[in-house]
């Protein structure tokens, strides 16, 4: 009886340290584990980058009207081939067709009146060539002028390093939090991009036909990123 009950009372023994050191129990026991969301910190990030453009991207248009179908677009063909004449003297670069367009025309009573003929291209310049890049195209015979705008390549670089200056920012704003809370910030458990901010561009044009050259003024840009990045604790 007596080896019986000391048999006993080892199983005991061995079922109690058993129960003490299996994993569960010892997560209740111990400290919370580091994905737990207290043990974790949320901030938001801001970061700018400035430039100013150096190239940019404009559209050159050619709008014809006559009474036929055919002569809108004859018309329109030999303007646009003086305009890309023109574009490739001053210089411009990846010259593209945009869109081409002919449509009817109607007068107040509705009646066929003729047909208008559209044809768009862009081209590549540097911001130095724009002016004159522009009047040349007018002069050989485009009648609508849209940009300049910044070519996107270059927007995405100013882009990618505001988001490094946003999560600079964020993990410098997360270590003062820390250090408030007794804490010590650890790596990144997540980041969240936010969007970038409209970019401005200074673009002036004089109305008086004589003037020498069609002033285009890049105005300094400000690309903005937001993030928010979570942080371990500890």
């Amino acid at each position: 009886m007596k080896r019986l009950a000391a048999v006993a009372i080892l199983l005991l023994g061995a079922a109690a340290l058993a129960g003490v050191a299996r994993p569960d129990g010892s997560h209740a026991a111990g400290a919370p584990t580091t994905t737990d969301p207290l043990h974790t910190i949320t901030v938001s990030g801001q970061g700018t980058a400035t430039s100013v453009p150096t190239r940019a991207t404009i559209s050159f248009g050619v709008q014809t009207v006559a009474s036929t179908a055919k002569g809108a677009l004859s018309q329109n063909a030999d303007a646009m081939q003086q305009v890309l004449d023109a574009l490739k003297k001053a210089g411009a670069q990846d010259v593209a067709t945009q869109s081409v367009s002919l449509s009817p025309t109607y007068g107040d009573a509705n009646q066929l009146t003729g047909y208008t003929a559209s044809n768009t291209v862009s081209a590549t310049v540097t911001f130095a060539a724009a002016g004159a890049t522009i009047d040349a195209a007018v002069a050989a015979g485009s009648n609508q002028v849209y940009g300049p705008s910044p070519l996107v390549g270059d927007v995405e670089a100013q882009y990618q390093k505001a988001l490094a200056d946003a999560v600079a920012n964020a993990r410098a704003r997360g270590e003062v939090l820390a250090k408030a809370a007794g804490q010590t910030l650890g790596a990144v458990a997540s980041v969240v991009e936010g969007s970038s901010a409209p970019i401005p561009l200074t673009f002036a044009k004089s109305a008086g036909v004589d003037a020498a050259v069609t002033p285009v003024v890049p105005g300094p840009q400000e690309t903005t990123a937001t993030v928010t990045v979570t942080f371990l604790l500890g």
